[in-house]
Parts: structure tokens; C-alpha cells; sequence
């Protein structure tokens, strides 16, 4: 089933729409600004629901707040070194919206633009933008899709794009979860493990170095389920200098129909299992979130590390790095990624 409801207006005179997605076990909210999730509602063990996302209560908040609350980021997900890279023998500079460095998608990415939105079954609904030639300054006019599809106990977004140019493009997600409730507190005690054999540490900026590291005897192996708090006040460079978990996890070359990731959270008794074709998940703990001008929903004020995101997709700043993720969409293919959520108790 399916609802729509007005949210909002922006400055520029643009309506945006919520639209309420809702089987017998979940209910998701998604909206056209930004092509965000603003709500998720999954059982208990008990049978009881809450809102396990972060977000804000009205559509000015979204605009003018911070971290990305929900929405879809690009072109490019995550950063890029001085916004600097090099296709086909021409250099670009995009817009340096974190330090130094590029940020998912620059000074107004996907993440702040309104999407066009159109129902595509009962329980699916896809948004549309067209990005163009030259928008914060990268290559090619792109059109891009995500549709979120609803199913039983699964929430897959289903990704696809395609450029009339060559160009760079790397999509995500970035909804902040907690599972016991967006307003319950710390997520330490969730119970996280992550098919991944080797992270990205970073410069003090937060790019990649150049070298994929073994987790091994590291706070990043989450092969064998932990606690996200057990190892996070290790005297560990690459935690140290992101205030936490802010990396890169590369995922092991197996085969795709084994969930890359599951989390757990005992008290509710809700977990989650995460199903990609993307090669790598970035691990972030809510580290940054301090902005107390933007409290979320109910006026829950931002604390660091109440809530995580999984942010799939491909390794950061790989255009400036030889072995990485190959980051270039030629003219005319088509890009395609998918992601599923799917939710348990036990």
C-alpha cells in the first residue's frame, strides 16, 4: 500500500511529496528531496514497532541541516582528494565542500535536490533526476533512478544511471540507523559483522591512502560478529583520527547470495541483513553528528555515535588511486546496483 502526502516547499518554489510505503511488517516514508528515507518501522521481538532511522521533523531542516539524513548521495558518494581527478586527459576541480576535499556530491549534490517520483507498484516507488553537463563541474549529462521496493521484509533500492559523456559516478545511501529506536541512544551495543577482508586507512582528511590493509588484528574485522563498541576505544590511527568508525570495508570475492553484512541489536531483538552487488560498505558511527541547531524527530537532540550508517559503494577517491574500484561510466552504458535491507527478530 501506498499514500502520498505534501511535506514541503523549498526556497525556489518547489513542492515535495512524502510517500508512505506499508506491508503487514514495515512501513518506510521516503520523499522527493534528496530521494531520502525519512522513516522506517520494523517489529520487535515483541511485536511492537518504532522509527529506527534518524531524520527531521520538516523539510527546512533537510535543506539547512547536516550529515545527509537518509538521502541519496552523488555523484559521488563519499570523498575525493582536493576534488581533483583526471578522465581522459582533462582535469577536473569540483567544489570542496569538506576541508580540502570533496564531499558526496559537492556544495548541492543529489542529496539536496528534488527528484521527480512516480509509483511503480504497489509497494514501489521510483525517483528520477537528470543531472547535467557541468553540474558541480563534473562531465556529462546523467539521468539517474532509484526505485525503493518493498517486499514481505526487504527493502532493496535499485540503482541505475546512464551518461551521454564519460564521466565518474558512485551512489549511495546514506540513512543513519539504530535499532533499538532513533532516539534510544549509543549503538555500541549492536552486534555488527561484515564480510569483509581488508579496510582503507586514511590521512588526517579522511582519504584513502593508496593501501587496502588486512583487517586482521585490527578494530575493522567484524568477520566473527562483535559489538560496534568493543573495539572503539582502541588506541587505533585510523580511529583516532576519524573519531571512530569512518572507513572503507572491502568485501571478500564470494558469492553475492550470502548477506555482506548483518546487525543485531539484543534488547529489541531486531536485525538486519544487508544484501549488495556493490564491492565495499563505508562503516560510519555517527561521529560528526553535534549539531544541536538541528535536533531530529521529536526534538531528539544529535549526539556522535547514536545511530551508523552503511553506506555501500564503490572505494572512495579511486580515481586518484591505482588497484582501486574502477570509477568511470562511459557514454551510453548503463550503471546498475542494487541493495537490500531485510529485516528479522529473534
Amino acid at each position: 500500500m501506498i499514500s502520498k502526502r505534501f511535506f514541503g516547499r523549498t526556497p525556489s518554489g518547489e513542492d515535495v511529496y512524502i510517500y508512505d510505503i506499508e506491508n503487514s511488517k514495515i512501513k518506510l516514508s521516503v520523499m522527493e528531496f534528496g530521494a531520502a528515507v525519512i522513516s522506517l518501522y520494523a517489529p520487535d521481538r515483541e511485536g511492537g514497532a518504532c522509527d529506527i532511522v534518524c531524520g527531521y521533523d520538516d523539510l527546512d531542516s533537510y535543506i539547512e541541516g547536516d550529515g545527509y539524513q537518509g538521502a541519496v548521495v552523488g555523484r559521488w558518494a563519499n570523498r575525493i582528494n582536493k576534488g581533483k581527478f583526471t578522465l581522459d586527459g582533462v582535469e577536473y576541480s569540483l567544489y570542496c565542500n569538506n576541508g580540502e576535499n570533496h564531499l558526496h556530491g559537492g556544495k548541492t549534490g543529489f542529496s539536496h535536490r528534488v527528484w521527480k517520483s512516480e509509483i511503480t507498484g504497489e509497494c514501489s516507488v521510483r525517483f528520477s533526476y537528470l543531472s547535467p553537463d557541468g553540474e558541480e563541474e563534473y562531465p556529462g549529462n546523467l539521468s539517474v533512478c532509484v526505485e525503493y521496493v518493498l517486499s514481505d521484509d526487504k527493502i532493496s533500492l535499485k540503482y541505475s544511471a546512464q551518461s551521454d559523456k564519460n564521466t565518474i559516478i558512485n551512489l549511495t545511501n546514506h540513512t543513519y540507523f539504530n535499532l533499538s529506536g532513533f532516539d534510544s541512544g549509543k549503538v555500541f551495543d549492536h552486534e555488527l559483522k561484515v564480510r569483509a577482508h581488508s579496510y582503507l586507512p586514511t590521512d588526517e582528511g579522511l582519504i584513502p591512502t593508496g593501501e587496502i590493509r588486512s583487517v586482521e588484528n585490527t578494530p575493522f574485522d567484524f568477520r566473527v560478529p562483535k559489538t560496534i563498541g568493543r573495539d572503539f576505544d582502541l588506541s587505533n590511527r585510523d580511529l583516532m583520527l576519524a573519531g571512530g568508525y569512518d572507513h572503507c570495508l572491502v568485501f571478500e570475492d564470494t558469492e553475492k547470495s550470502e548477506p555482506e553484512i548483518e546487525v543485531y541489536e539484543k534488547k529489541s531483538g531486531r536485525g538486519m541483513r544487508v544484501y549488495t552487488n556493490q564491492p565495499c560498505v563505508h562503516f560510519y558511527t555517527g561521529n560528526f553528528l553535534v549539531n544541536k541547531k538541528y535536533p531530529f524527530k521529536g526534538n531528539y537532540p544529535q549526539s556522535p555515535q547514536n545511530a551508523f550508517c552503511l553506506e555501500t559503494e564503490i572505494m572512495p577517491d579511486s580515481m586518484n588511486h591505482e588497484g582501486f574500484t574502477n570509477p568511470v561510466l562511459k557514454a551510453g552504458e548503463r550503471y546498475e546496483r542494487e541493495t537490500s535491507f531485510e529485516f528479522y527478530v529473534k
